[in-house]
């Protein structure tokens, strides 16, 4: 069975709430491959969580247009009145295939007295960003701004598979323990986290934040994979290749006046206006 007749039948399945539109699919039959196979056969949750196979991270969303948002853990510390840890938790993310958005995240560190570190590496090359953050009094803190004063943002750098947040502090909290016990430091899509004072309490209780991937199909630009139509994955008559902006292989999409799935035959829709 050939690609065509083997991947188009099924346009979008699901698992629990989460709609998945090929390339992606719950089974060998139903994905692009194996990068694009998605895990929905963990029974602890009802309804079913979709997984990132084999990376285990749970998926959140899945845009044709190239993005992927997954959970993330938030890394923190705790320390008592005398200055000594309590307790400290990490944040990383390592996946098999495809990159963390350099455009679409940012580092995040919610902290008094902290200057928080990232760490990635892309192929051999080791990388680095990090932010301060101070603050010696409440009073100091602005509801909605990440400005260096209770809380920081920084950019990632590009082309990272995995990355690993550590929140080293300058004076163990001892100065702002009152209104500020715990640190805590993340890479997060923007839009989804706004700073307000009382985060520096508890983070409103949050333990997970969603962090955007950039997808893409392939190792190769879309000028070598036109070169060998039985494994080119923009499929539709009406679709169009671009190549990936952020690590290799190339992205399909619908031509103007069109909207659908460009990874299948007749994905691709004319639109009314």
């Amino acid at each position: 069975m050939g690609w065509k007749e083997a991947k188009v039948y099924r346009e979008e399945g699901c698992c629990g709430t989460l709609a998945i539109p090929f390339p992606f699919g719950t089974s060998s039959d139903c994905s692009l491959d194996e990068s694009f196979l998605i895990n929905c056969n963990n029974h602890n949750y009802d309804p079913p969580k979709p997984f990132l196979n084999p990376d285990s991270i749970e998926v959140l969303d899945i845009s044709l247009d190239g993005l992927m948002k997954v959970a993330s853990s938030i890394a923190s510390d705790c320390y008592d009145k005398s200055g000594s840890q309590v307790y400290a938790t990490v944040s990383d993310l390592t996946l098999s295939h495809f990159p963390i958005s350099s455009t679409r995240n940012k580092f995040t560190a919610v902290e008094c007295d902290t200057y928080a570190l990232v760490e990635g590496s892309e192929e051999w090359k080791q990388m680095s960003a990090g932010c301060v953050s101070w603050c010696d009094s409440i009073d100091c803190v602005v509801n909605g701004a990440c400005s260096r004063i209770g809380c920081c943002q920084t950019s990632i750098p590009k082309g990272l598979n995995d990355f690993l947040v550590d929140i080293p502090s300058f004076r163990h909290h001892t100065r702002v323990t009152s209104f500020n016990p715990y640190g805590y430091a993340f890479v997060v899509e923007p839009e989804a986290f706004e700073f307000w004072t009382s985060d520096l309490k508890d983070l409103r209780n949050k333990k997970i934040v969603p962090v955007v991937l950039d997808w893409s199909v392939g190792n190769v630009t879309c000028q070598e994979a036109r070169k060998n139509l039985s494994s080119y994955a923009c499929q539709s008559i009406h679709g169009e290749c671009k190549d990936s902006s952020n690590g290799v292989g190339y992205h399909c999409h619908c031509l103007k006046g069109f909207e659908g799935n460009p990874y299948l035959l007749d994905g691709c829709r004319g639109t009314t206006s």
